[in-house]
């Protein structure tokens, strides 16, 4: 909620302050948050405070003989910090010189002499008169969360990328751009901060390059279980984790899920899915995302976000999931969705310069940085295909660069029309990325060209990389069966020879997505020989809460 607007009372007479802070709450305590001072001083530094905390300010009622700094000298210096507020002088009678001087110099909207008894007469008709004029050009500012850093900081664009990710609103300021950075770092008080720097709303408190995590803490994202046991726990909060965790909570099941970044998953990132059913002019990721979380919460799901399971053990019918944090919660029903990891480029000088111009996906928050400038796309899936087409929107030309010979072999073929229709996309084919190089962003991408070998390099503020992904399961080596690359194995894929495994412990086959141990399901892009596909992960995270069904009828 908006905070209400401040009224700030300043005098050094401590009679005189009490009188008029308790005028001021007679008539406007219900509407406006009334602040008093007792110097020029100490009002200038609760006006510092006042906007770190992203609260209005509607007007200043200020005493001209305060020693040190009179009313005319605090009105001049709270121009700079409030410049929109009201400004309201109280004199004696003997001071309209001051006045004069206080129109001229601080360019004040009236002035009042002193005793203003009645206030009925002599105050509250002048304060309505401000106040009304005020609020009809009153435009709200943002009163959420707002982050400070610099452009190319690899930590700022974590920090950007979990809010944006977990649909937290806030604002940036980049510090070498933005003249409002530089003042929100005064008003913070600390000498030589870390940045990027978090200022909360409400008590305006300031994190020094935070975690996700110590912001999620901050913001009350839910990271503890609330319950010991569950029904079914769903490791992972993308499109297939979020599908079962409907299905689960909505027939009746005690549901957690436990994301690791944000709910959405790899898929949550995507700029723009075209193909999904029922949406015939498409959806974001992002979009599809707080859909699907909104629609589970509806039905009672849990979820834990920013958490991670780092590990999980088999006792008699429960399975135990251990979390990051050190703490445990058990279940009947474990359903793995952590979907995939995009594999990362090894190639010189990379390293330094992710998140400050190379990125793994593309979404909103990245392709708006790169407007007006050169980016390259790397990869040859439906994944490239909709980044180039989201990023051609924004920048002046996207190259694609395709280790193979055509798009057709991986890609959609409505991605393949639109990338020949659109003119400031690029084709390389027979390409791959050499090196790249930048100081503190990345500025130039080599290519090499695979059938003569031979390199070219390409100025660019943008690398967005889809070369693959591999399966988010290294915590589960040694529980499950998996194949070589770390997919899970699922139904008769468990099977050797139509024997099951040691693990398996009941007399019948696995059902058709269940794991190597009864009770421990695997569903969407981590389950072997899935379809990568938004709906087919969609289906099989509804289809599996079938088989729970049917495993917890076998337990009772």
């Amino acid at each position: 909620m908006t905070a209400k607007p401040v009224i700030l009372a300043i005098d050094d007479d401590s009679n005189v302050l009490n009188a008029v802070s308790r005028d001021l709450r007679a008539h406007y305590g219900d509407e406006y948050r009334i602040v008093r001072a007792e110097s020029g001083e100490a009002a200038l530094d609760a006006l510092r405070e006042i906007r770190r905390r992203s609260e209005p300010v509607a007007l200043l009622l200020v005493d001209q003989r305060m020693p040190n700094m009179n009313g005319v000298g605090f009105l001049v210096e709270a121009i700079k910090i409030v410049p929109d507020a009201k400004r309201v002088l109280l004199t004696a009678y003997a001071d309209t010189d001051a006045a004069v001087q206080a129109i001229n110099q601080a360019a004040i909207h009236h002035y009042l002499t002193k005793p203003w008894d009645p206030p009925e007469e002599n105050l509250y008709p002048v304060l309505d008169d401000q106040l009304q004029d005020w609020q009809a050009n009153y435009r709200p500012e943002f009163a959420g969360i707002r982050v400070i850093g610099h452009r190319w900081s690899p930590p700022a664009h974590d920090i950007k990328d979990f809010l944006t990710r977990n649909h937290i609103p806030y604002r940036y300021y980049d510090i070498e751009l933005n003249p409002q950075a530089q003042a929100l770092l005064d008003d913070t008080g600390l000498e030589n901060p870390t940045l990027p720097l978090v200022i909360l709303p409400g008590d305006g408190a300031v994190l020094e390059s935070p975690t996700a995590a110590e912001i999620a803490q901050k913001i009350g994202l839910q990271q503890q279980a609330e319950q010991p046991f569950y029904d079914v726990i769903i490791v992972g909060g993308g499109p297939a984790g979020l599908a079962s965790a409907v299905y689960a909570a909505s027939e009746g099941l005690r549901t957690l899920m436990i994301e690791r970044e944000a709910p959405g998953g790899q898929a949550g990132t995507s700029s723009h899915i075209e193909n999904y059913l029922g949406f015939p002019s498409g959806l974001s990721g992002s979009d599809l995302a707080r859909r699907a979380v909104t629609q589970a919460k509806r039905f009672g799901v849990e979820i834990l976000s920013p958490q991670e399971a780092v590990g999980v053990r088999i006792e008699g019918q429960y399975r135990i999931v251990r979390l990051a944090n050190g703490s445990e919660v058990s279940c009947h029903v474990l359903i793995i969705a952590v979907g995939l990891a995009y594999t990362t480029l090894d190639i010189p000088g990379i390293e330094p310069l992710t998140g400050a111009g190379v990125f793994y996906g593309a979404s909103t928050l990245e392709a708006t940085s790169c407007a007006a400038m050169p980016v390259i796309v790397v990869g040859a899936g439906n994944g490239a295909g909709q980044a180039a087409m989201h990023l051609s929107q924004y920048a002046s030309d996207v190259f694609l660069v395709v280790r193979g010979e055509t798009l057709e072999a991986r890609m959609s073929q409505y991605l393949v029309d639109r990338i020949h229709e659109t003119p400031n996309i690029q084709v390389r084919l027979n390409h791959v990325v050499a090196a790249v190089s930048g100081t503190d962003h990345l500025e130039t991408v080599t290519l090499r060209d695979c059938l003569t070998n031979q390199e070219a390099r390409y100025p660019a503020t943008g690398l967005f990389v889809f070369i693959g992904a591999l399966p988010c399961t290294g915590w589960l080596r040694g529980v499950v069966a998996m194949d070589e690359q770390g997919f899970i194995l699922t139904g008769s894929q468990v099977m050797n020879d139509d024997k099951p495994p040691a693990s398996w412990t009941v007399s019948r086959q696995p059902y058709l997505l269940e794991t190597s141990i009864p009770g421990v399901f695997a569903v969407g892009d981590t389950r072997a020989e899935s379809v990568k596909r938004v709906a087919s992960a969609v289906g099989e995270g509804s289809i599996a809460i079938q088989f729970v069904h049917q495993y917890l009828s076998d337990l009772r």
